[in-house]
């Protein structure tokens, strides 16, 4: 077989999920032996195209070639058979096995139960000493550093002769030391003949280690390019942003309200001395890429995650537990509403008042005309699509389920919204009928928390915006007509 200079070839790849088109007629190429970046904000459909690629979604329509021959694998372990291996941002690694029971797992040789040293095993403990001799075969997983654990992983890839290691946001927990390690890694890898699809949000890695770069924006291909002729951080930014018309942020009338939360040096495992406050009727938006910190703060302020500094909620010092913070006046609407938000397999009916059950109930009892009532009164605030209150939420479409879990959050007196990812995974009419509840919330003087990975979401709806890199605050921008996205995008992706 001839070997062609593309490893890979894409061609006109596209993706269909209800509603939403999330790989739009995309085709470019990688190059065989380079480090090909891609990268693109958040929803731009980076992901999507990986899990085509891998096998975990199926295309809708498009082809691929791998090596010149068609490729179309229909699971992640025939894609890795055909030499396509993935390192996620979530490893895939036990704790609970050694090393080298992780490097064998899912292609075992065994003789009477036991596990037998064979040129397989011998080859990725070999390849894994030659990457970082401090790990041994025998060491628990558990005992190892985020970075070690990525080594694992890239080991039992490349001893399994992958022709490319697919890498996604490989860095977003690992320390700049470990990072440098890291780079010198993919650079060995490189010279063994193995391309790295790199994916990152951190822009300065794509510059040091990249040898091409594909941007990708609203499930489409806007570019591909070696790296040598992208001027500087600014074109980059550029062409991931675009020239996207954001909706009309409209400022608030100037009036004085009185801050109604305190956040004083806010640290924990993730967050670096974080201080801010939040006034009554005020929406603030937290923006940051993956690993800056926005979902820590919510569940620190939640009472979730344990913390050093102070919090002080209408001037008492709030208690780090959740229970206490619903008490106080405080509801969060979490990323993850399917299985953080939502009963899915209760009814609409049956979640709207489970945050303040004593309002509808008396002696114990639960007064089903008034959870009726109050259900009723939701739907209809909040425009909750069903044909009728007895659907299970898990038959509702995402903003539907959306707009349920905020139902909850106002049922239960809440002074204070706190949204993770309020509109992730919802159709455009849902998201538009959300950030319409949100500001008319706002105007009724409900203090709303917005943590997104949308800088249009962030810039249509906040008043305040915070900007995270890495756990800390880097910058604070009230909202108006001078607000420039570049440079948000400059410092939230590391820039000074």
């Amino acid at each position: 077989m001839e070997v062609t200079e593309n490893v890979l070839e894409i061609r006109n790849l596209v993706k269909d999920f209800p509603g939403v088109r999330a790989v739009n007629n995309v085709s470019f190429d990688i190059k065989r032996n380079t480090v090909h970046c891609l990268v693109g904000e958040n929803g731009a459909g980076k992901s999507t195209l990986i899990k085509i690629l891998t096998g975990a979604y199926n295309r809708t329509s498009g082809t691929t070639l791998l090596n010149g021959e068609a490729y179309n694998p229909h699971n992640p372990r025939e894609a890795r058979e055909k030499g396509i291996s993935t390192l996620f941002q979530e490893l895939n690694v036990v704790d609970q096995l050694t090393v080298e029971e992780n490097l064998t797992l899912g292609m075992e040789d065994t003789t009477f139960g036991f596990l037998r040293k064979t040129d397989k095993i011998n080859k990725m403990i070999s390849v894994m000493n030659s990457i970082e001799p401090s790990v041994r075969p025998w060491q628990r997983v558990s005992t190892l550093s985020v970075a070690q654990k990525q080594i694992v992983e890239i080991a039992k890839a490349a001893a399994t002769e992958s022709n490319i290691i697919i890498m996604d946001e490989p860095t977003a927990a690992i320390s700049e030391r470990e990072i440098e390690r890291l780079f010198t890694i993919i650079q060995r890898l490189r010279e063994q003949n193995v391309t790295v699809i790199y994916i990152s949000h951190r822009l300065d890695e794509i510059f040091e280690i990249g040898d091409y770069v594909t941007v990708m924006r609203d499930g489409k291909h806007i570019d591909t390019k070696p790296l040598s002729e992208v001027k500087d951080r600014a074109e980059l930014i550029k062409m991931m942003i675009g020239k996207t018309v954001f909706e009309q942020y409209t400022p608030k009338e100037e009036t004085a309200q009185e801050v109604v939360l305190q956040v004083r040096n806010l640290s924990n495992h993730k967050l670096k001395d974080i201080s801010f406050d939040v006034r009554a009727g005020e929406i603030v938006g937290f923006y940051g890429l993956v690993g800056a910190g926005k979902t820590e703060i919510a569940r620190a302020i939640y009472g979730a995650d344990r913390y050093e500094g102070e919090i002080l909620f209408n001037g008492k010092k709030l208690q780090p537990a959740p229970d206490k913070a619903i008490a106080a006046g405080i509801a969060l609407v979490p990323e993850e509403r399917r299985s953080q938000g939502l009963f899915t397999i209760l009814t609409i009916r049956s979640n709207v008042p489970v945050m303040n059950l004593e309002k509808i109930s008396r002696h114990g009892f639960i007064n089903s005309a008034a959870e009726r009532n109050i259900t009723a009164e939701y739907i209809d605030k909040l425009r909750i699509v069903t044909d009728s209150a007895e659907k299970e939420a898990s038959k509702l479409s995402g903003g539907n389920q959306q707009k349920v879990v905020l139902a909850k959050c106002l049922f239960a007196d809440a002074d204070l919204l706190m949204l993770d990812e309020p509109t992730r995974g919802v159709d455009v009419g849902a998201k538009s009928e959300i950030y319409s509840i949100i500001r008319q919330l706002s105007y009724e003087g409900k203090s709303i928390m917005i943590f997104s990975s949308e800088l249009p979401e962030i810039m249509n709806l906040c008043d305040t915006i915070y900007l995270l890199f890495d756990g800390s605050l880097k910058a604070t921008i009230p909202n108006g007509d001078d607000v420039d996205s570049e440079q948000i995008i400059h410092i939230v992706t590391g820039g000074e």
